[in-house]
């Protein structure tokens, strides 16, 4: 992901979060940065942290709403009319919200929805007519969305929608100069809810969890080789097997077991 010119950057989604900072300044050493969160004031302060580290490069910021449709079409005006081009996206932006599926509004439905899904989708449909001629995707998905998960259903159902959509999308661009590559991380300690969460794993949460910076770096790396998915970690490798040879009955039984104690909405 080195972009080219003035005019030329790396877009990055949810670049406020943890993993979103990391993918920031790991991406900041290949060139110009365009980044979005909903949060001006914090796009702002990531902006000037980056700036007095890597002072060369050109940082454009932009706040988005990615569950509303016209707050996607601001940005996208907006990236037009400065006339900015991408030689990569990063797809970091989601929600976790985890708990039993009768507890969900309504609004908490769409408001995942929209933004794992929806909102990524279109934001990478721009992205790619504004790409050039060498262009790469990375979008984090989630060993959760390996296999159906009880307690973290609308997750882990709109992570696997992600993973077989950028699977398949990375066939359709194959010879157009485009590289895809999608992440299926385990935990990632970059809140505290999630720490006590990969906590309360015990053993299995602790071998699973990956820092945010190395997350970034590996994702990076994978995405120019042009790899199909990047799992990082070795005991997260280990998990993605086990649907070979675990029923998926066992299986949700005992996701089902360890979830069903406990509950977040972080957003």
């Amino acid at each position: 992901m080195k972009t080219t010119g003035e005019n030329s950057f790396v877009f990055i989604t949810g670049a406020c979060g943890g993993l979103g900072r990391a993918f920031a300044f790991a991406c900041a050493e290949r060139g110009n940065l365009f980044l979005t969160a909903r949060s001006a004031g914090r796009l702002a302060a990531l902006k000037e942290e980056i700036a007095q580290k890597f002072p060369h490069i050109r940082i454009e910021t932009f706040p988005c709403d990615m569950t509303s449709a016209d707050s996607r079409e601001a940005l996208f005006r907006y990236a037009e009319e400065q006339g900015f081009t991408f030689a990569g996206l990063c797809n970091v932006a989601g929600v976790d919200t985890q708990k039993a599926f009768e507890k969900y509004t309504q609004e908490k439905i769409a408001f995942q929805c929209r933004v794992n899904l929806e909102g990524t989708l279109s934001i990478t449909r721009f992205a790619l007519s504004r790409r050039e001629p060498a262009f790469e995707i990375v979008t984090i998905s989630s060993l959760s969305g390996v296999y159906p998960m009880p307690y973290f259903a609308i997750y882990s159902a709109t992570k696997a929608a992600l993973t077989s959509f950028f699977f398949s999308l990375r066939l359709e661009l194959k010879k157009k100069g485009v590289k895809v590559t999608s992440v299926l991380p385990g935990g990632i300690p970059t809140r505290p809810d999630i720490i006590e969460d990969i906590k309360g794993q015990g053993l299995w949460g602790k071998l699973s969890a990956k820092s945010p910076q190395y997350v970034a770096e590996k994702s990076l790396k994978a995405v120019a080789k042009n790899k199909r998915v990047c799992i990082p970690g070795f005991w997260n490798k280990v998990i993605a097997r086990v649907p070979k040879i675990v029923p998926l009955s066992l299986r949700m039984r005992f996701i089902a077991h360890r979830w069903s104690k406990l509950e977040k909405d972080a957003f």
